[in-house]
């Protein structure tokens, strides 16, 4: 027998290069003599790494003052990340390293983009402000988790976020949250839609999520019926740009009306003109795509608000899969300043895409409705917000060291 060729040879083999691998990332990226205040803390794996990626502008402008450093614990979101910025990239794969690095550096502020069960190995540290900020802003009931009372400050968009945490949480402490806006959408943006002569409609849907009641997608319900739609409207051009999430469901019912909708955008696109092809989006910033967007229509996530907060001028459409108008105003305010489809006007979809562009009557309800959402900043002042927000709390967090000797950011607890 050969052993070389062998499977558990090969099993084997594959393990240790792998091990060594890693283990020389480990090294290159240990973190030794960096000097940062600022930490960005990312624990998940790659296929999340667009909760990260949409605070990178921010973090990278924050770093033009007050220097900082990503902190990752898998070796794949590391290789990803380290292709895309120039920020000091930090990997702590188990838990003691990670915490030997913060009692190296003494970080004053942690910053959390999700709800991540690793963030509680981050949040043992104690002397740093550790500040969740999410990765969105948007209605879904994930917005909302117990898990925030675990930090010091809870970062959100405007009043509707603040009453959304008032309105879910029990016993605690809403003088953490802070109102800065939505500075991720100051940062200027490529352009990676280019306009068209043609009447632009994109159709973003979310994912299923990890639960049904945080499931708001339209893909399985209504999503071939929105395509076709818009496919039929006179004049336009349809950009299916769903949730990252979507194109890998494992979901057969989510996966069948995806590959429809593909082929719907396939045929179309046989006859379709130069100035009116189709496009079926994978990837890239959707923040990117907007200004070339005539048309909005998207579930209950971040993008709808997104979309607002840029574009209120411009009509915005929303699906409702529970079919329930009530509940939906409740959870979602941006609904009632939108059209919705739903069961009972999917007979009619194309009714209601032609009455948003022609009868557009809610624009100045979406005026009010971004000011709930988003205050009354104008583009770039969340961002001069964000900034002098952070610049405050380590001013504050350094006074209240230097303060208190016995609150020392350096020494270590011993474990019995």
């Amino acid at each position: 027998m050969n052993t070389i060729k062998s499977r558990p040879w090969k099993a084997t083999s594959r393990w240790i290069r792998g091990s060594a691998a890693i283990e020389q990332l480990d090294e290159k990226y240990d973190g030794s003599g960096l000097e940062t205040p600022a930490i960005a803390y990312f624990p998940d794996v790659p296929e999340k790494l667009y909760q990260l990626l949409q605070w990178l502008p921010v973090l990278e402008k924050l770093n033009t003052t007050h220097p900082v450093a990503i902190v990752l614990r898998s070796p794949r979101s590391l290789l990803a990340l380290r292709e895309i910025t120039d920020l000091p990239l930090v990997l702590k794969r188990r838990f003691d390293p990670l915490q030997d690095f913060y009692y190296e550096i003494s970080p004053k502020i942690v910053f959390y983009m999700n709800n991540g069960s690793r963030n509680f190995q981050s949040l043992a540290y104690p002397t740093a402000v550790h500040i969740h900020v999410n990765h969105g802003e948007s209605d879904k009931l994930s917005m909302v988790s117990n898990q925030v009372k675990a930090y010091d400050r809870v970062f959100v968009a405007g009043q509707a976020a603040v009453e959304r945490h008032e309105k879910k949480l029990i016993e605690f402490d809403f003088s953490k949250l802070v109102v800065v806006g939505r500075p991720q959408l100051d940062i200027p943006r490529p352009v990676l839609l280019p306009r068209s002569t043609a009447t632009t409609i994109m159709y973003a849907p979310t994912w299923e999520g990890e639960n049904y009641s945080n499931n708001y997608t339209s893909v399985d319900k209504f999503g071939v019926d929105v395509v076709r739609a818009a496919l039929n409207t006179p004049g336009a051009r349809v950009i299916y740009k769903p949730h990252p999430r979507v194109q890998k469901s494992k979901d057969p019912l989510m996966a069948t009306a995806n590959q429809a909708i593909l082929d719907l955008i396939a045929t179309a696109n046989e006859n379709a003109t130069t100035s009116a092809y189709h496009q079926v989006v994978d990837d890239g910033d959707i923040l990117g795509m907007f200004e070339a967007v005539d048309l909005m229509i998207t579930d209950i996530s971040s993008v709808g608000l997104d979309f607002l907060y840029l574009h209120p001028e411009k009509p915005l459409i929303l699906t409702d899969r529970r079919s329930d108008p009530d509940a939906l105003h409740a959870e979602a305010p941006i609904s009632r300043v939108t059209p919705i489809i739903d069961e009972t006007n999917l007979s009619t979809v194309d009714e209601v895409l032609h009455d948003a562009f022609t009868s557009d009557k809610m624009a100045d309800a979406r005026g009010k409705m971004r000011a709930f959402y988003f205050g009354n900043d104008l583009p770039g002042q969340s961002l001069n917000r964000f900034i002098s927000t952070v610049d405050r709390i380590l001013l504050e967090r350094a006074a209240q060291l230097a303060a208190s000797p016995t609150h020392s950011a350096s020494s270590k607890p011993i474990d019995d």
